[in-house]
């Protein structure tokens, strides 16, 4: 078998396309079903049939997302990047008044925004795919049929680069690694890794659009893993990274160095010996890849300890989880978390890559064993689960990942997919709605007051009374002046995320009610297309004689628990009171603790330890705290 050269296959795309019936910008003609046209693809270029589903499947999960672009500027099944305008700069650390620091002992920081670096080859495939196939990029990026021949085209010209002459899906490791985008061997090699395990175990699935698709599994391919030394590319620098060995995962260091009367991005710590980690905090950028490790390097700016890039999964380690990087919001977040940011767009309707799926996924698998993180969604917490540290501070914190981050296909990934574990009778519902068909009305993602284009979420809406038309309710964190919540995309004020737990309040016919903020909220729970699953655990509700009790932002000690040389940190109540008779589920119960660290010299920073405890509760969107003493925790089943 010979290669035709590049023009060759030019002529022979458009000639074929107008054989079998389709225009380079038509796709009305499809084959009949997506299944057909990866087959039709396939034969094409001469790239075996797997091969292409495996790439696609951890590029996109076979989905289309209607024509939007990825974080990475990826279109369709195959993610060909078309680098675009929604590629801003700057990070969501730039945006509204959320000082990432958290702690009102230092002077509030407001990074600078970060300029976009859209130069990357790796963001513009599509021109590639355009100059081998004949057809225009905005086809490729919006006609599914196109899309996949252009990917297609891709692979075969990777192939061919390699000098590889082979049908045997194991001969082409090669092209998938090159397909990935990415320049170091480890990160290649992991991307390329997850392809071929896709196609030993098989998989299938129906699209967003509604294609059902298969691959067949091949329990017995051995991919030629030798073909990488082959692609030129650079050696991955592992240095200090804490990752398991099968990320392609790098050390790109934030600094930590003193300028005028302060000093950044982090601070020193000496974690888990001086203080416990108890919680992962997931993130979305809002930046392109080279923007946001621009900004995580500048010593004036913040940091987090992960970045984990769009197209490939690949993982760049900046602070040591032994330090406290300057992510969450809040300081006592902060100090008892590791932080990984995660290349995406909150506000608008994209998507994230199936490769950063399972690159984060092992990553968190990894920390959570190392740290002795349970896998719940008390402690894999996404920004917007965490809250204000005082009632000034609750507006302005930040909501990333957004309701487009699929929390059940991540934890499935964790290997702790949420599942029902009792009756209605057991008191608790974990959230958990079928994110494909479930396509909640938000509005603002381009525009305000503009309704969002159609796309799944994890996100349950609560209402005042059982009916889709009544109010939401109110958050009076987000809306000081008492008006209900709104379907705005960033406003969570009655809604409910995927994998939270709340504790139930009532039921009436297809509807159940939780207490959420210290109100009573209904959402739609059908029996045949439910959105939630019945659960059990514990609840914390006031002691009896208490008619409400106070709720925190943050565990910190009494004053008396501080030595001479620390101020004393206040103990500030949020704007959010707890009535007597409602419940609220227990994510954990901790002693409270605050690490004073306001100098470069680390050498006198504190970990002040009081005896107050406290009781963390999924009391509205976010996790928030309550003091042990005022509460009662109980089984959370329901008396008969």
């Amino acid at each position: 078998m010979s290669w035709p050269s590049r023009t060759t296959v030019t002529v022979i795309v458009i000639a074929t396309s107008l054989a079998i019936g389709m225009t380079p910008a038509n796709a009305e003609n499809e084959p009949a079903g997506r299944q057909q046209a990866y087959a039709a693809a396939a034969a094409e270029f001469g790239v075996p049939e797997s091969v292409l589903l495996g790439v696609s499947y951890l590029e996109s999960r076979w989905d289309t997302n209607a024509g939007t672009p990825s974080t990475s500027a990826g279109y369709g099944p195959m993610h060909l990047t078309d680098v675009v305008a929604a590629n801003a700069g700057g990070t969501h650390h730039d945006h509204g008044t959320e000082d990432p620091r958290g702690d009102d002992a230092r002077p509030a920081l407001h990074p600078r925004p970060g300029e976009p670096d859209l130069s990357a080859p790796n963001l513009r495939t599509a021109a590639e795919a355009a100059e081998l196939t004949g057809i225009d990029r905005r086809t490729l990026r919006e006609d599914p049929v196109q899309n996949i021949r252009g990917g297609a085209a891709l692979l075969a010209d990777h192939q061919r680069d390699l000098g590889i002459r082979s049908s045997d899906p194991a001969d082409w490791y090669g092209a998938v690694a090159r397909y990935s985008g990415a320049t170091d061997t480890a990160t290649a090699a992991a991307f390329a890794d997850e392809v071929f395990a896709t196609m030993a175990q098989g998989v299938a699935r129906v699209t967003d659009d509604g294609q059902a698709v298969r691959l067949a599994a091949r329990p017995n391919l051995e991919p030629d893993t030798a073909q990488l030394d082959r692609l030129g590319l650079r050696q991955t620098n592992r240095h200090e990274t804490e990752c398991p060995r099968s990320l392609g995962c790098e050390w790109i260091p934030a600094p930590y160095e003193e300028f005028g009367d302060d000093y950044g991005n982090h601070d020193l710590a000496n974690r888990p010996e001086s203080q416990e980690i108890d919680y992962i905090i997931i993130h979305d950028t809002e930046a392109s890849w080279e923007t946001t490790l621009d900004l995580v390097q500048d010593p004036t700016y913040v940091s987090w300890q992960y970045s984990l890039r769009s197209a490939d999964g690949h993982v760049a380690q900046h602070v040591k989880a032994k330090d406290v990087a300057w992510q969450a919001g809040n300081w006592y977040v902060n100090s008892k978390s590791i932080g990984l940011e995660h290349e995406g767009f909150a506000a608008n309707p994209t998507w994230y890559t199936e490769a950063m799926y399972r690159s984060s996924a092992k990553l968190v698998r990894y920390l959570a064993d190392k740290h002795d993180v349970p896998l719940d969604r008390a402690h894999v917490l996404g920004h917007d689960n965490v809250s204000g540290t005082i009632p000034s501070t609750v507006r302005g914190m930040h909501w990333d990942p957004g309701p487009y981050w699929d929390w059940a296909h991540y934890f499935d990934l964790l290997g702790a997919p949420f599942r029902g574990t009792g009756t209605p009778a057991s008191g608790l519902v974990t959230i958990r709605p079928d994110y494909a068909r479930h396509k909640p009305a938000f509005t603002g993602c381009e525009t305000a007051g503009e309704p969002c284009a159609p796309h799944g979420s994890g996100s349950v809406i609560l209402h005042t009374e059982p009916r889709a038309d009544a109010p939401l309710l109110t958050d009076i964190g987000l809306h000081p002046d008492g008006s209900p919540g709104t379907m705005h995309i960033s406003d969570h004020s009655s809604r409910m995320e995927t994998g939270q737990r709340y504790a139930i309040a009532d039921r009436e016919g297809d509807w159940t009610a939780v207490w959420y903020l210290g109100q009573k909220g209904w959402f739609h729970n059908p029996k045949r297309q439910p959105t939630a699953v019945w659960s059990m655990g514990m609840v914390a509700t006031p002691k009896r004689g208490e008619a409400s009790i106070p709720v925190y932002g943050r565990a910190y000690p009494e004053a008396s628990a501080y030595p001479s040389h620390v101020p004393v940190q206040a103990v500030t109540p949020l704007q959010y009171s707890l009535p007597a008779g409602q419940k609220y589920a227990v994510g954990l119960v901790t002693g409270s603790e605050y690490y004073w660290a306001v100098t470069f010299d680390a050498t006198n920073h504190t970990v002040v330890r009081g005896k107050t405890r406290y009781v963390q509760i999924q009391f509205g969107h976010r996790a928030m705290y309550v003091n042990a003493a005022d509460v009662d925790l109980r089984p959370s089943v329901l008396p008969l």
